[in-house]
């Protein structure tokens, strides 16, 4: 793909289909997506349990609620978040503001770094919990596994959007730097100079004559006469 500004072609271009599933950075976008799925997925549907002698349901991870709940709560917006970009990643190339670009690839980047220390942050928790889960009777161990292991799984995809991200705002910024003129800025007048035209021509054609007839050339008129009555 060529470069334009920001890791992106110069608006106007087709949209492929095919080369941006293909491309790295949504690949991890959807393996993103994918594992907060599995782990917002796996606590709601299979995360609380009813243990012995107690008549209300707990999380899995320790009986403490507050885990589950910060891993759900993280999976969701990372779904969210998830489809949200991949919806911006296809529209980027079409936009021509080199500013908007730059507001979009800042966000994606912040939010990224962000979100990766929530994955890390959400991992430590859980698997700190679990280890210090004693009774696991009644309790689905494969599924909490899966939700530490996917969690794990989460904070690397998430460090390599932050590192595409900020990949492409450094591009960006080299891009600027060496002229890129943003298309909705650019001002000057798409009419060709006046140069281009022929001079507008002063005197007649090639080969006309001044008309033989005159006022030098024609003989005085006689002198006016009376009629007689």
């Amino acid at each position: 793909m060529e470069s334009g500004a920001y890791g992106a072609s110069l608006a106007g271009g087709d949209f492929d289909f095919m080369s941006f599933v293909k491309q790295p950075q949504t690949i991890v976008r959807i393996l993103s997506w994918i594992f907060s799925i599995v782990v917002f997925a796996t606590i709601t549907g299979e995360g609380y349990v009813n243990p012995s002698l107690l008549p209300d349901t707990k999380c899995m991870f320790n009986r403490n609620d507050s885990a589950c709940g910060f891993g759900v709560g993280i999976g969701i917006l990372s779904f969210l978040a998830c489809v949200v970009f991949i919806i911006l990643d296809a529209y980027f190339p079409q936009i021509s503001n080199g500013k908007e670009r730059k507001n979009i690839v800042t966000v994606d980047l912040v939010f990224s770094g962000v979100w990766t220390l929530f994955w890390f942050i959400c991992f430590c928790v859980l698997a700190n919990q679990w280890s210090h889960t004693t009774e696991v009777a009644g309790i689905p161990v494969d599924a909490a596994r899966a939700v530490v292991a996917f969690s794990f799984f989460s904070i690397v995809t998430w460090a390599l959007l932050t590192t595409f991200a900020y990949t492409r705002y450094r591009q960006g910024v080299s891009d600027l730097d060496q002229g890129y003129t943003d298309p909705a800025k650019d001002y000057s007048t798409p009419y060709p100079s006046t140069s281009a035209y022929p001079p507008y021509p002063t005197s007649g054609p090639e080969g006309y004559q001044q008309s033989p007839f005159t006022p030098q050339n024609q003989e005085d008129p006689a002198p006016y006469q009376h009629p007689s009555y």
